[in-house]
C-alpha cells in the first residue's frame, strides 16, 4: 500500500486529438490517452497526486494538460513547455492553471534539441514565479550539457535517471556524471522510467537499482512516476502496477517511501 498523499510525479495525457490536436511538427503520434483514463488508473493504483508533464506530441500548446489540472480540484500540478517569446502574462496564465516548472528536451528521437540561448531566456521569464526546469536528454548529452545546466539558476529535475543504459553499470561515465551533477543543491532526479533504461526487460531490476542507489544517495531530491502512458515503448510495454511493485527496491524503507512519493514532491509542487 503506498503512502497516503502518494503522487505519481511523471505522466501525461494525450488528446483526445478531436479537441485537443497534436502538435505539426510532433516526431510521433500516439493514440488518445485521456485525462479519465489518467485518473482511473490513479485510482486504481491508490495514487491521490499527479504531476502531468508536457510531452512533444503535444508542442507548446498546453491545453490538454490544463483541461486535466483543472477537473482534478487541486490534486494535479504541471510542467509545460513553452517558446522563447512567451509572455508574463502567459506564464502567469499557466502558473494559475497549475503549472511549476518548464521542460527542455535533449532527446534525439523527439527532434531538435532545445535551443541553449532560449532556454536562457525562457528561465530568465520562470523564475520570478518559483518554478523549475525540468531537463529530459540522452544519457551521451550529459558531459556537454552538465556545464550549462549548472550556470541556470533555478532548481533543475532530471528525468527518467539521465536515460543510462543499465547494463553499464554504476561506473558508466553517463552516471557517475549525473552523481556529480547531483551532488549541486539545485538537482533532482526522477527514479522512473526503469522501462526506458533496463536491458533485460520486465521486471526491470536491472533499472531499478539505479534508483535505489540514487533514493540511498538523494534521498530529499529525488522523485517518482509512472510516465503513463509510455510514449515510444517499441516492446515491454509495463504494467504500471509492476511499476509500483519496483518501489520495494527503488525505496524499501518506510521513509524513503514516505519522502520519495509524499514529502518531495509536496515541496517541489505544492509549497
Amino acid at each position: 500500500m503506498l503512502p497516503a498523499g502518494s503522487c505519481d510525479a511523471h505522466c501525461h495525457v494525450f488528446g483526445p486529438a478531436a479537441r485537443f490536436p497534436f502538435a505539426p511538427s510532433r516526431t510521433y503520434t500516439p493514440i488518445d490517452a485521456p485525462k479519465e483514463t489518467l485518473f482511473a488508473l490513479h485510482r486504481h493504483l491508490g495514487i491521490e497526486r499527479s504531476v502531468l508533464v508536457q510531452a512533444s506530441c503535444h508542442g507548446t500548446d498546453n491545453r490538454a494538460m490544463l483541461d486535466a489540472i483543472a477537473a482534478a480540484g487541486g490534486r494535479y500540478r504541471g510542467v509545460a513547455m513553452v517558446e522563447r517569446d512567451v509572455t508574463e502574462e502567459d506564464l502567469q496564465a499557466l502558473h494559475e492553471g497549475g503549472v511549476r516548472g518548464v521542460r527542455f528536451n535533449f532527446v534525439a528521437h523527439l527532434g531538435a534539441p532545445a535551443d541553449l540561448a532560449a532556454i536562457r531566456a525562457i528561465v530568465a521569464k520562470v523564475i520570478p514565479l518559483g518554478w523549475h526546469a525540468v531537463v529530459h536528454f540522452d544519457a551521451h548529452r550529459l558531459e556537454e550539457l552538465a556545464p550549462f545546466l549548472k550556470t541556470l539558476d533555478l532548481p533543475m529535475v532530471v528525468d527518467h535517471m539521465g536515460r543510462i543504459d543499465a547494463s553499464a553499470g554504476v561506473d558508466q561515465p553517463a552516471f557517475r556524471l549525473l552523481l556529480d551533477l547531483m551532488e549541486d543543491e539545485r538537482f533532482w532526479v526522477k527514479v522512473c522510467g526503469s522501462e526506458r533504461v533496463s536491458r533485460t526487460g520486465p521486471p526491470f531490476h536491472d533499472a531499478a537499482r539505479y534508483g535505489q542507489l540514487l533514493v540511498e544517495s538523494f534521498p530529499s531530491r529525488v522523485l517518482w512516476g509512472t510516465d503513463w502512458p509510455h510514449p515510444n515503448i517499441k516492446e515491454n510495454m509495463p504494467d504500471d502496477g509492476a511499476l509500483v511493485d519496483l518501489l520495494q527496491i527503488i525505496a524499501p524503507k518506510p521513509a524513503q517511501l514516505q519522502a520519495l512519493l509524499v514529502d518531495n514532491p509536496t515541496r517541489l509542487y505544492w509549497s
